[in-house]
């Protein structure tokens, strides 16, 4: 990835937004199968991967609550849901101070438990992630021959007025691999809970 721009390629092949992630071709066949954005004119879009020490289920079950973010999203201070945990819900985030927002109201757009699929559209909020979309997808994998998951997140998002496409991209792309660290803490400590008992 060059400069931080948007993560599709000139040759249509997707760029990670870190260019330390290395994915194996059957990997990135996931991107192209589940992360289908179509960034308009003044967005960027790309994805951020993590490989982590827990089965596919227990990642899941953290990912999944969409009326918990606050679990492994530590820059969440409250979380208020309207309706059940289901396609077309509310919720309305509160953030922590020092952020470039104070809150956030977003909707679930796709939650499939068979292909572990969540997609998340930001509706309002004071924030600068503007028509932000993201699809976040858990894909089983074995790990030093233990079972382990690879979270994949994409996301389309404007860039405002007031800042570039660097700076906005690199706001995202350091907010995901923040997530993507404590997912992975969480549910890999969830696992040494379990050792333990």
């Amino acid at each position: 990835m060059d400069g931080g721009s948007s993560g599709v390629g000139a040759d249509g092949i997707w760029r990670p937004w870190d260019e330390h992630t290395v994915l194996r071709p059957e990997e990135m066949e996931y991107v192209r199968r589940f992360h289908q954005h179509v960034p308009g004119a003044n967005q960027c879009t790309s994805f951020i991967a993590k490989h982590i020490k827990a089965p596919l289920q227990t990642v899941w079950s953290v990912v999944r609550r969409f009326d918990k973010p606050q679990v492994y999203k530590r820059f969440v201070e409250n979380c208020v849901m309207q309706g059940n945990i289901e396609p077309g819900c509310v919720r309305e985030v509160t953030l922590k101070s020092g952020l470039p927002g104070k809150w956030s109201i977003e909707r679930l757009e796709l939650l499939d438990d068979n292909e572990h699929i969540l997609s998340v559209m930001f509706i309002d909020g004071d924030h600068p992630l503007k028509n932000y979309s993201s699809i976040l997808t858990v894909h089983h994998e074995v790990t030093d021959g233990h079972p382990g998951a690879l979270v994949i997140e994409s996301f389309v998002v404007d860039i405002p007025e007031e800042n570039t496409e660097n700076e906005i991209f690199y706001l995202v792309g350091n907010f995901l691999k923040f997530n993507h660290k404590l997912l992975a803490d969480v549910s890999e400590g969830q696992i040494d809970r379990r050792a333990l008992n």
